[in-house]
């Protein structure tokens, strides 16, 4: 009675397969079994058959990577091909007396966020080369597991270029073709879109990145604690941004006076004109916090180098506030009097600056080391131990160094797309200082580790001298 086989009926809907109908037989328990076990055998294969044809048809269907970078760069050329385009036609219409007006205008706004896309860009250059020469800059600049990479920068440098642009060239269309307010209106959302993403508190868009961007830029303004290599290393950075904090302040003067898509900060009592007070203060802010920071480590350590590093961005506050007096005293005192101090001091600013670059802050004895990847690659083959490198660094150096003195001078802003080029050139200086000012950091940090395991392995030796001196009395 339990022994027996159990068979169901011949309409068992086991049997069958779903939604099919009842077929009805008088085939044996046998040939029943048999056929069950083809049905199962055959709904196997299928399976088996689906889940390998599964992946290979994914595959594909998904483009290659080459070809789908190239497609992202035809598309990213022909939407720079339309914003020339449209912001040529628009600038073209609009009359030659207010055209350089309004360019000027135009550029005041929207050139300090395209300067600060060419550093973002430059940042992830520099991050690349570390990751191909094995140079932790994690460890240097104290970052978490979730720090961005080079990628990351990229993509992020990606959509500021497409960002900036396009709200310039809306700006300018729309100027053109009489839309004035809503032309207004481009430059002031993109500030405020920009300032809340950095503050935005919730965790989307790299939300530990910009907490240690802040959080760096609170310990520069308010050196109250030791300071850091990433506190000073970003602090030198800003004083190559020195002008483009300058165009920011005056950019939002404009933009909370209502002055945006007007003519009226051309004049010299405006509040935001170039004549304002604000212009000198903002450009020598970096050089004052980077100041503070030599004080507080001559404080911490007691070195005298702090002292003499000081010393150096000390220089820039006369160049800065000699510059700025052209336009608050008569000119022939400025011409017979403060002119020649202010060339003198721009003078001393640049050597004193380069001698600091090529004797402290860089390690020239192998400056090329940086550029030894860990593969072979094309740009490690050009740079890596030739000599050129050495005197291409150096002098470039030196006279982008004395360029720079060009941008700090306020009377001479008015020449924008000069001030333009210089501060690009500049951003382009700080790039390469960036590679070797990091390669002296990381030597010293291995140096002094190579140091203390030394000393560590020297300890069991001293115990043994003891235990072997001990065993010699007994």
């Amino acid at each position: 009675m339990f022994g027996g086989l159990a068979t169901g009926p011949t309409n068992s809907p086991h049997l069958r397969k779903s939604g099919s109908r009842p077929v009805f037989s008088d085939l044996g328990t046998t040939e029943l079994e048999n056929g069950a076990e083809e049905t199962f055998l055959l709904l196997a294969e299928t399976d088996d058959m689906k889940s390998l044809s599964t992946p290979i048809s994914t595959a594909a269907i998904m483009p290659s990577p080459i070809l789908l970078w190239r497609f992202k760069a035809l598309l990213f050329f022909l939407w720079g091909f339309i914003c020339c385009k449209i912001g040529w036609d628009s600038v073209m219409r609009m009359s030659v007396d207010l055209r350089d007006l309004f360019l000027y205008e135009a550029f005041l706004y929207y050139n300090p966020l395209l300067l600060i896309t060419m550093m973002v860009w430059f940042w992830g250059i520099n991050l690349w080369v570390f990751s191909q020469s094995n140079i932790n800059y994690a460890k240097i600049f104290d970052l978490d597991q979730n720090h961005l990479t080079h990628r990351e920068i990229w993509k992020c440098a990606t959509w500021m270029t497409i960002v900036v642009p396009t709200s310039m060239t809306a700006y300018l269309y729309l100027y053109s073709h009489g839309e004035v307010s809503l032309a207004a209106s481009q430059p002031v959302l993109l500030y405020a879109a920009i300032a809340m993403l950095l503050i935005f508190p919730f965790d989307i868009f790299y939300l530990s990145s910009r907490f240690y961007l802040l959080r760096t830029l609170w310990r520069i303004v308010l050196p109250l604690q030791a300071i850091s290599f990433s506190d000073f290393f970003l602090a030198d950075i800003l004083t190559s941004m020195s002008k483009v904090l300058s165009d920011l302040e005056r950019s939002v003067c404009r933009m909370v006076h209502r002055q945006v898509a007007t003519i009226a900060w051309f004049e010299a009592d405006s509040v935001c004109g170039s004549h304002s007070v604000a212009i000198p203060i903002i450009l020598v802010l970096p050089y004052l916090f980077r100041l503070f920071q030599c004080l507080r480590q001559y404080k911490d350590l007691g070195e005298k180098t702090s002292l003499l590093n000081a010393l150096k961005y000390s220089t820039a506050v006369p160049v800065i506030f000699l510059s700025a007096l052209k336009y608050h005293v008569f000119p022939e005192k400025w011409t017979n009097f403060y002119r020649p101090l202010w060339l003198l001091s721009s003078v001393l600013n640049s050597l004193y600056s380069f001698y600091w670059d090529v004797t402290r802050d860089w390690d020239l004895s192998g400056c090329t080391r940086i550029f030894k990847f860990s593969k072979p690659h094309v740009m490690s083959n050009l740079i890596h131990g030739r000599k050129w490198v050495y005197f291409w660094v150096i002098g470039s150096n030196l006279i982008m160094r004395c360029t720079w003195t060009y941008k700090l001078s306020a009377h001479l802003r008015h020449n924008y797309l000069t001030v333009f080029g210089i501060t690009a050139l500049e951003i382009f200086r700080r790039f390469q200082w960036v590679f070797f000012r990091v390669e002296n950091e990381w030597n010293k940090m291995n140096s002094k580790s190579n140091i203390q395991l030394s000393s560590i392995s020297d300890i069991p030796k001293e115990e043994d001298k003891l235990l072997a001196s001990n065993n010699h009395n007994g």
